[in-house]
Parts: structure tokens; C-alpha cells; sequence
């Protein structure tokens, strides 16, 4: 295993974020076991994105296993392009799907590049009026000819978004003309209606000769535009997460309908072509995608995202709409602990040796197999918590006390307030009672 690819400070990030229970945010590349067979397709669905072209992807996997995993780690590997990225949880109160408005300010707020955490909106709307500056005067224009000439370049690139959105052209125009006069009242304000927060002040929206709030169909050219804004400050793409689509099978069937069409209009707008390197994709439940409360309530939506899924598993096709994500086996349970204890023990306080030693293989497996078993024997959703117990349970532990085997000295417990749902539905004891699940060796 190696972890020199890892600076200190991410492999400490992503050690504390699995301390927590957490999918961490940094560092996945070195916990991605299971996915080496997607790498191939995944990064040549990235690279079309980046030449202009745009892609669908939908991946389905049950509770627990591993949905949240893959998008980050396919957001670290568009980041690592240069790509924007942002994702949106999908919910009937925060962010109805039916309702693009609100899907597109999720977006803003959670966008993020390699450099920028979010939102990096507003950073990439200055990056790109600094671009269009530099090539204006590397045009030939002069210092005061500078904004006249900038301007220009704005139609120019914006020519396309204007036919679809000119009110998304119109507020950057605005927001620029308020930070060269140095009101940051009215730029304020502009950059978040561009961002499509609603409430915005009257008067702001009147500098730039906008009105109202950002209404569903506004919202696709906005995405539009943010693309061509994202493409000229040099990032290639945006990869966009829906998450936790299967959300929309709780809710009122007429906001379902609703939903499922505008997630059918997505798609089709995105293979017509009006998406120039957005990679968009979802994830939902099997039940989402094959029952009758999910997207088989709709047609023509069904038939888009129809994948055969009959054959074995080792033979499902990367490059298809729809990804299977693969069960977690023990012996995968087993290598991802391993990894996890070798990217602990190379920061450790206490000789890595040692940690090594305490903590071997061997220990790994009988505590991936105590973990699972606690579960049912559901291995693919004992990862969490499994490298939950392993690193705050035992390698901390062994860390931090010179005499500490657990072997002799930790029995695996489990509680109810620290399962998810679906664990505490999967658990074989009464955990009500916090009963001890003793670890077999």
C-alpha cells in the first residue's frame, strides 16, 4: 500500500473523517477498493465531458452500499482534471427535484474546484473576468481601453447563453459595472441572484436590468451559462451529483410526476447536447430504479436508463447508462482495513512497527468478519462502521497505550445511537440493551 500520494494534512483529514463514521472528502483513491473496474470508463466519460461533449450516468446500489463512496471518489478524480464540482442531495423540502431553481442554487452553493472548497462561485465568476481581461490585453487592448474591450469579449462568449438566458449575461455585466464602482451592496446582491438565491434586493436587480427570482426553466440556462463561465477560466467540466434520487418515492405522487419529468428533460437536454463538458450523475436505490414508485412510473424516463443487469455481475458493462456498484466481500472488507491501518500508521505516535504488529492481518480479518456478523452477515454495509470501530476503537487505542492488545483488552460493542437505520434493521442482537457482541478469534 502506498501513502506517499497523501500529504499529512489528507491523511489525517481522511483518518478523522473515518474516526467520525463519515465518507471522507480527500483521499479516496487510496480506499477504493472494488473500483478499479470502473477507472477505465469513468475517465474516458471525463474526458469527453472535457471536449465539449456531456454525459449521463446513473449508479444504483443499495443502502449502505458504497453510493456516497464512489461519487466522491469519482469527484476526486474529476478535480484532479480541473473539473468543478458540486453535490446536491436531493430531498422534498430542501431540494425538490421538480424544482430546478432550487437544484441550480444547491449547485452554486456546494460548487468546488481543486484550489476552492465551496461555494466557489463567486471565486469563479471573478476568475472568469480576470480571464477575459488578460485575453483582451493580450488582443491588443490598452488600459483604457480595457472595460470597452472586456465587454466585448463578455457578448462574444456569452452570444449562445444570451439566446437562452440574456439574464444571466445581463447581471454578470451588472456585477462587473458594481465592482469597478465600488459598490459592493449591488455586487453582492447581483452575484447571489446569479447564483439563484431568491429575495434579492430590488434595487441591485434594477442596476443590471434583471427582474423577479429564477424561475424553473431560467434555471437551465443559468447552467448554461455557469458552464461556459467554468469552461473559459479554465476548468473543462462540472461534474453534477444528484443524490439519494430514491427520495422521490416518499413523496406526493404529483410532485413524484413532477420530479421524474424533469429529471427525464435533464437527460434529454443533456444528450441533445445543450451541456457542453457538465458530466451529470445520480444515485438511487435498485427500488428506484425497478419499482413501481420509482422512475418505471415513467415511460419513456424508464426506457432511457434500461440496463441489463441479468448476467453475472463481473460481466456488467462500465460504459453502460447504469453502474452496479459490487457487494463488499470479507476478503475486500479485509484489504480496506489493511489500507486504512497502513495510512494510520504512517503518522502514528507510536512506532508504525508496532501498529503493524498489533494490528495485523490477521487481527483485521477477525474484526471485518465480528463486524459483519453483528450485521446479519450483510457485508456490504458493514464498511462504515467496521472502519469506524477499526480506527477509533483499536488503532487509536493502540496509538496512544503502549500496552493496549485488543486481543485481551476490547470486546466489539455495539449501540444502538451509533447504527444507521439500515444497520439497526440489519443487526442480529438487542441493541437496545447495548449488549456485547464479543469479537471471535
Amino acid at each position: 500500500m502506498r501513502t506517499e500520494t497523501l500529504s499529512p494534512d489528507r491523511r489525517r483529514r481522511l483518518i478523522d473523517a473515518l474516526r467520525r463514521g463519515a465518507v471522507p472528502e480527500t483521499g479516496l483513491g487510496q480506499l477504493a477498493v472494488g473500483l478499479t473496474r470502473f477507472e477505465t470508463a469513468v475517465d474516458a466519460e471525463l474526458a469527453t465531458a472535457a471536449t465539449g461533449s456531456a454525459v449521463f450516468k446513473a449508479v444504483r446500489g443499495e443502502y449502505g452500499s458504497g453510493k456516497t463512496f464512489f461519487t466522491r471518489w469519482l469527484a476526486e478524480r474529476a478535480r484532479a482534471q480541473n473539473f468543478a464540482v458540486a453535490e446536491v442531495q436531493v430531498s422534498e423540502n430542501e431540494t425538490p427535484l421538480h424544482r430546478l431553481e432550487t437544484v441550480y442554487r444547491r449547485l452554486t452553493e456546494r460548487l468546488a474546484t481543486a484550489s476552492c472548497p465551496p461555494s466557489a462561485f463567486r471565486h469563479i465568476v471573478d476568475a472568469w473576468f480576470y480571464a477575459l481581461e488578460e485575453d483582451a490585453l493580450a488582443a491588443g487592448a490598452h488600459d483604457d481601453t480595457l472595460q470597452e474591450a472586456t465587454d466585448s469579449l463578455l457578448a462574444t462568449r456569452l452570444t449562445g447563453v444570451s439566446r437562452a438566458a440574456p439574464a444571466f449575461a445581463a447581471a454578470l455585466r451588472g456585477y462587473r459595472a458594481a465592482q469597478e464602482a465600488g459598490d459592493d451592496a449591488t455586487a453582492e446582491g447581483l452575484i447571489a441572484w446569479l447564483g439563484g438565491q431568491p429575495h434579492v434586493a430590488a434595487a441591485a436587480r434594477r442596476s443590471a436590468g434583471v427582474r423577479g427570482d429564477l424561475d424553473h426553466f431560467g434555471a437551465l440556462g443559468f447552467l448554461q451559462g455557469l458552464l461556459t463561465v467554468l469552461r473559459d477560466c479554465g476548468h473543462p467540466g462540472l461534474l453534477l451529483v444528484l443524490d439519494e434520487t430514491e427520495t422521490l418515492q416518499r413523496i406526493r405522487s404529483d410532485a413524484r410526476d413532477k420530479a421524474l419529468n424533469a429529471l427525464r428533460q435533464l437527460i434529454d437536454e443533456v444528450h441533445a447536447g445543450r451541456f457542453p463538458g457538465l458530466y451529470l450523475l445520480i444515485t438511487g436505490t435498485p427500488a428506484f430504479y425497478d419499482g413501481p414508485q420509482g422512475i418505471q412510473r415513467l415511460a419513456p424516463l424508464a426506457q432511457r436508463l434500461a440496463t441489463d443487469f441479468t448476467t453475472d455481475a463481473k460481466f456488467d458493462n462500465p460504459r453502460a447508462v447504469q453502474l452496479r456498484l459490487p457487494g463488499f466481500s470479507i476478503e475486500a472488507l479485509t484489504e480496506l482495513g489493511a489500507r486504512v491501518r497502513d495510512i494510520y500508521a504512517a503518522d502514528s505516535s507510536a512506532d508504525a512497527d508496532r501498529i503493524h504488529a498489533t494490528v495485523n492481518d490477521a487481527y483485521v480479518v477477525d474484526l471485518a468478519r465480528a463486524v459483519t456478523g453483528s450485521l446479519g452477515g450483510k457485508t456490504g454495509i458493514a464498511p462504515r462502521l467496521f472502519l469506524k470501530k477499526l480506527v477509533s476503537d483499536v488503532l487509536d487505542r493502540v496509538d496512544q497505550f503502549e500496552d493496549f492488545d485488543p486481543r485481551a483488552h476490547y470486546i466489539l460493542t455495539l449501540t444502538r445511537a451509533e447504527l444507521t437505520e439500515v444497520e439497526r434493521n440489519a443487526a442480529t442482537e438487542k441493541l437496545d440493551n447495548a449488549d456485547d457482541i464479543p469479537l471471535e478469534l
